[in-house]
């Protein structure tokens, strides 16, 4: 790194130093062994193959009569029966910018959802200087052929920039029904996560309609963007709420190593791209400033090397002995299922199961049955249930 983007770098950690909250440090576990390593699946499960033909599909949710809402990258939204009826994809989709990791991401149903049928998208929108990550609220219109109406963006990143690649993008819906969105660093701007003044690298807390809750930790801060909850994130691609304490928990991609599991905090930085176990991609040199400080929540638990974590589920039940309340996390590099066995918020132990199934896990979910489900990203994508035998 030379002398001026090294300066730049302390320039803008510091600036924004003074929002770091130093709570009680999680204990970083050492990095999870490869797949020949790893310990394999002590509980037999069986892969039910639920639909197929699915084109690089992104997300699910489960609609509360079982059926699910599926998205694919290119910028479709399908809906999917139990057994296995795609239907035609949805009317009243916004437009998408579906080029490399961009396109149609997430799929979240609103807490009133019963009342007004609300539906959330994330996806890579198109804006003069190249695309960002947006949010969008739509009505879901059931019938013999479902479609959104009125679909509204109310949240978009700023800036837009050039490039396909860290778009993020979950959204996790909290029990006091503010919603987070994940939002990545868009790769070539990976400096910017440390800086408060756009929503690059960082989560954003907002209302459903956009708008931001007073509570928020930069709320009132003179050049910071009022809906940043966290930063010091590089390409945050999974995010669920711990059942019991509720708090949101992410994993996010490293570069060549220093995947990160990490427990979200309000005004907390993560490090990226001054503190991270990272290398560069070409040169394998270390990238930032070390992997610890004291102003950086450090990850509960973190992969080298990476496995490209994806979307994640806790479980919450009981139909699979011994695993309530373990974490469940896809891998899209070594295509398998990752399960993290949790004390409080320390990752004790690691299991890798399915390391058979040879496609990309892309996206993981409990359904209302307690069984979790799976969407490979491939381009005769599947969805999955893993039943215990």
């Amino acid at each position: 790194m030379d002398l001026r983007r090294r300066a730049t770098l302390r320039a803008a950690t510091l600036a924004g130093a003074a929002l770091a909250l130093p709570a009680a440090r999680a204990t970083t576990t050492p990095p999870a062994a490869g797949p020949s390593g790893a310990a394999q699946a002590a509980r037999p499960l069986r892969v039910t193959e639920i639909a197929r033909g699915l084109e690089h599909p992104w997300s699910l949710a489960f609609l509360p009569d079982g059926r699910m809402l599926v998205t694919e990258r290119p910028g479709r939204l399908r809906v999917a029966s139990p057994d296995g009826r795609l239907s035609a994809p949805l009317a009243g989709v916004p437009t998408v910018v579906a080029q490399a990791q961009g396109g149609l991401l997430d799929v979240a149903l609103g807490p009133a959802f019963a009342r007004d049928r609300a539906v959330f998208l994330s996806f890579s929108d198109p804006a003069p200087g190249g695309a960002r990550t947006a949010v969008a609220r739509a009505e879901f219109v059931d019938g013999a052929v479902p479609a959104l109406r009125a679909a509204r963006t109310s949240f978009a990143q700023r800036p837009a920039v050039r490039g396909g690649h860290h778009f993020g993008s979950r959204l996790v819906f909290a029990r006091d029904g503010t919603l987070f969105a994940t939002l990545g660093d868009r790769f070539g701007h990976r400096e910017r996560a440390q800086a408060l003044d756009d929503h690059l690298g960082k989560i954003v807390r907002i209302r459903a309609d956009g708008s931001v809750p007073p509570d928020n930790p930069v709320v009132g801060r003179a050049g910071a963007l009022p809906e940043i909850h966290s930063y010091g994130h590089r390409n945050v691609q999974g995010a669920a709420l711990h059942p019991a304490t509720g708090r949101l928990w992410t994993n996010e991609h490293g570069p060549q190593g220093g995947d990160e599991v990490n427990v979200e905090r309000p005004g907390a930085n993560y490090g990226w791209p001054v503190i991270t176990s990272g290398r560069e991609y070409v040169t394998g040199f270390r990238i930032g400033d070390g992997t610890e400080r004291s102003d950086v929540v450090p990850p509960a638990w973190q992969w080298t090397p990476s496995i490209a974590p994806s979307g994640m589920a806790f479980c919450t039940g009981d139909r699979y002995p011994g695993w309530r309340g373990h974490l469940f996390v896809g891998s899209l590099k070594f295509r398998l299922l990752a399960r993290l066995e949790l004390d409080g918020e320390r990752v004790v132990r690691e299991e890798r199961l399915l390391p058979d199934l040879g496609e990309r896990v892309r996206d993981v979910r409990e359904g209302p049955d307690g069984l979790l489900y799976l969407l490979t990203d491939e381009d005769n994508g599947r969805l999955l249930r893993l039943d215990p035998e």
